[in-house]
């Protein structure tokens, strides 16, 4: 009896070194696999250990053999992957409805849905139209009914390092499919309407009040309508549903782009899926810091200090336009990350027509609380940036605050971006400089 505390001892130390050894082993094999746990700062010097977490673009900027590329201090500070659930009504909808759905193929060779009432559209995607479908989740992933931001910061950098800065307006809504209590699945005052886009300028002086307004509908075969009011003008003009390789507000986006970073619909594209991924994202940021360019690199890469980055796993996409209509459209391929929790895209690599490397595009989403829904990454702030590594531009997309969703667009900074009229409809345009 005199040794059961030695044995008790030795058992209990015996535990210890068995835990510490698979903590290590698990870590050794995060790091084996190029997973970057929790704690690890990557560096210029360390970051070919972690090629496994990184999309190609990323590891473009790290190699350094083009244009854009990350200086000598450059940092990522990776912290723990923060769960996003989907929402409790989105998901009931998803069960109760998604079994309705129907592919239909179209006779350009193209495909689209019927059925569709709101949540997910393929719950498992599968089979040979596997990419496609996750395609499809993610153009109909959960978005709040109406999202506002209207304080973006827009930063167009070229190679010279000359710098121009646009502020924007933005007010995102969803007409039907919603799934938010107390939103009518179907809102009356857009029938026929999925979404509409509104973004206005609002500096430089030279350019305030030029307003883009997309407008897309429930019925996907149907080509989206594309409006500018130009104030030079003084008029609303009609843009050809062919100019998805126009820029977007004078950036160096393009218009199917927006929204996240495939706004491009679900029957003009196909899409091949490359596998599942674990990708560095950022999903909480400080807000202070992020509104604050000096805590960004030079070309416009956030900072350890706007936030940690995490890892996701995510769906790798092969995205193209279908062949009948793949001539004349700039982008050849976009390999497109979609998360695979929320449905969102957090980065692309474009390609272009000759299927040459073009640019990258980074839309981190910082997660949010929406009320009655709960946190969701889809809420009008952003950190968006973009390396144009064949024409040596770049550019950032930031959300400052305030920004809102829902009934907080009501009365946001005193002003109601929840007005159908003025922020979804054409005629709203023509009231802008009344």
């Amino acid at each position: 009896m005199r040794n059961a505390p030695l044995r008790a001892l030795s058992a209990l130390m015996g535990a210890v070194f068995l835990a510490l050894a698979l903590a290590a082993n698990v870590r050794a094999a995060g790091e084996e696999s190029g997973v970057p746990p929790p704690g690890t700062v990557i560096t210029m010097q360390n970051w070919q250990q972690y090629k496994g977490a990184m999309q190609d673009g990323l590891q473009v900027l790290f190699q350094g053999d083009n244009f854009w590329k990350f200086p000598a201090d450059f940092r990522m500070e990776i912290g723990p992957t923060h769960d996003y659930p989907l929402p409790k009504r989105f998901q009931e909808y998803t069960e109760k409805y998604s079994k309705n759905v129907q592919i239909v193929t179209l006779p350009n060779g193209g495909h689209s849905i019927t059925g569709y009432v709101g949540g997910l559209v393929f719950p498992n995607p599968s089979g040979p139209l596997k990419g496609w479908e996750i395609l499809v989740n993610t153009w109909y992933e959960y978005v709040p009914h109406i999202t506002c931001a209207p304080n973006n910061h827009v930063f167009l950098l070229d190679r010279y390092g000359n710098r121009t800065t646009e502020v924007t307006s933005t007010v995102y809504r969803q007409f039907n499919f919603n799934t938010d209590p107390g939103v009518p699945n179907s809102d009356p005052s857009g029938p026929g309407i999925y979404y509409t886009e509104y973004t206005r300028v609002l500096q430089p002086e030279q350019s305030r009040y030029t307003t883009q307004l997309t407008i897309y509908y429930t019925d996907p075969t149907r080509n989206e309508d594309l409006f500018l009011f130009i104030p030079a003008l003084r008029r609303t003009l009609r843009l050809s549903s062919a100019s998805r390789c126009s820029p977007f507000v004078g950036t160096d986006w393009i218009q199917d782009d927006v929204k996240q970073l495939f706004n491009g619909g679900i029957v003009k594209f196909d899409a091949n899926y490359l596998g599942d991924r674990k990708i560095l994202a950022i999903t909480v940021a400080d807000e202070a810091a992020s509104s604050n360019m000096d805590n960004y690199y030079p070309m416009l890469f956030p900072g350890p200090k706007v936030g940690k980055w995490e890892v996701r796993d995510t769906y790798l996409l092969d995205v193209r336009r279908i062949p009948a209509l793949r001539s004349g459209y700039c982008i050849g391929k976009r390999m497109l990350y979609v998360d695979k929790q929320q449905w969102t895209q957090s980065w692309a690599d474009l390609y272009d027509e000759n299927l040459k490397y073009w640019k990258s595009t980074s839309f981190q989403q910082i997660a949010h609380d929406v009320p009655e829904v709960g946190p969701v990454m889809y809420t009008g702030d952003y950190l968006v940036g973009l390396w144009d590594q064949q024409n040596s531009h770049a550019s950032a997309w930031i959300a400052n605050p305030p920004f809102g969703t829902n009934q907080g667009c009501a009365n946001l900074g005193g002003v109601n971006y929840t007005d159908v009229k003025l922020y979804s409809t054409v005629s709203g345009l023509s009231s802008i400089m009344q």
